[in-house]
């Protein structure tokens, strides 16, 4: 099994908008692909004076090929929604990680 984590620090000025886009948009997108089988948002705690709230979004998948065909076929439009609605607003890295037990 594997993770898909999305790290995103987001400014405070859009920090709940962006929160409700994520919940009833964005995320929402990303599970209609059908690859990943469910998702997290975890919300990193004690940053409060950077400015922006961090958060941790991770999309469970079944395997590495799923991962590889969501990169190809589904993520850069996403991600260029995301981009262009949230600009110069957000700070994010993307970490893979693969369930041990």
């Amino acid at each position: 099994m594997i993770i898909y984590n999305v790290t995103i620090n987001i400014d405070n000025s859009v920090q709940d908008e962006w929160l409700r886009w994520m919940k009833d948009k964005h995320i929402p997108d990303v599970l209609k692909t059908g690859l990943f089988t469910r998702n997290t948002i975890l919300k990193v705690l004690g940053d409060e004076d950077s400015g922006g709230h961090t958060y941790s979004i991770q999309y469970t998948c079944a395997s590495m090929d799923d991962f590889n065909r969501y990169e190809n076929e589904y993520a850069p439009a996403l991600r260029a929604e995301h981009d262009k609605k949230y600009k110069d607003k957000f700070v994010a890295f993307r970490t893979m990680l693969e369930v041990i037990q």
